[in-house]
């Protein structure tokens, strides 16, 4: 793959506001003005890479660009109209978390994990995407005699749905992806209101195993996901290396196999 930072001359900042999906995309436009064209609007207008690759294969620019100045809002609105949000679209994969100055590939726990985005709330906030706002952490769920306890608890007014994230600091295992599913599943029976979607559920993780994931009931629940965190911002060649990864996970698995 041709140099990411050859392609896009953009800084860190503005990088981790797409997802490596977006720039998958982005990567096939040839002209330049043309490709920043559809980086503004997808950062501006928060769409998500379904969105962005019907408005490419649309010629959206082009038809923008001939449109009259009267009739250009609602070329604009159009996308609204043929492509709402669905959960795939709102999940990052990576999730750069360099703020929590956590130092990389060091060991620490999941309390200081959590501790970390915590203090770091606003940050992570924008790192998650638009719509998530905070509700609890350590959110107590009782079964009988039984406690379990959900790390971080958002909601999304984007999805209307709650948002779970049970944070690792160790490689996937089965068990965090049956952990994940009962917290979900509780949300749903005991938790959500009749006017909310299904709840959804993140295992956020250094290291996502993608066998586990792909033979495993996550795959076929559009309401679980699996999602690597970085400590630290990527370097060129990781970069490459995350969307060269990805784009062949997307090739071979689909998009469910984040």
């Amino acid at each position: 793959m041709r140099s990411f930072y050859q392609t896009f001359q953009i800084p860190p900042t503005v990088l981790t506001k797409l997802s490596w999906n977006h720039y998958i995309e982005l990567i096939s436009i040839k002209n330049v003005k043309r490709r920043e064209f559809y980086l503004e609007e997808c950062i501006k207008s928060n769409w998500s890479v379904r969105q962005l690759s019907r408005q490419i294969a649309s010629s959206f620019y082009d038809r923008l660009i001939a449109t009259k100045m009267e009739d250009k809002e609602s070329v604009k609105n159009e996308i609204n109209l043929t492509c709402p949000k669905e959960n795939i679209d709102i999940i990052k994969n990576p999730y750069v978390l360099e703020f929590m100055n956590l130092e990389a590939n060091s060991s620490f726990y999941e309390k200081d994990l959590e501790k970390a985005l915590i203090n770091n709330l606003q940050k992570f906030l924008l790192e998650l995407g638009r719509g998530f706002s905070f509700v609890e952490r350590q959110k107590r769920l009782s079964s009988d005699n039984n406690h379990y306890f959900v790390d971080l608890v958002f909601y999304n007014y984007i999805l209307k749905c709650f948002v779970l994230i049970d944070l690792k600091t160790d490689k996937l295992s089965f068990n965090d992806l049956g952990q994940i599913d009962f917290y979900v599943r509780y949300f749903d029976k005991e938790i959500k209101q009749e006017s909310d979607n299904p709840t959804i559920g993140i295992v956020l993780c250094p290291i996502a195993d993608k066998t586990l994931i792909k033979y495993s009931f996550a795959s076929e629940n559009k309401n679980l996901f699996v999602s690597k965190y970085m400590t630290y911002m990527p370097t060129e060649e990781e970069i490459k290396k995350l969307i060269a990864e990805e784009k062949k996970i997307l090739e071979e698995f689909g998009s469910k196999v984040n």
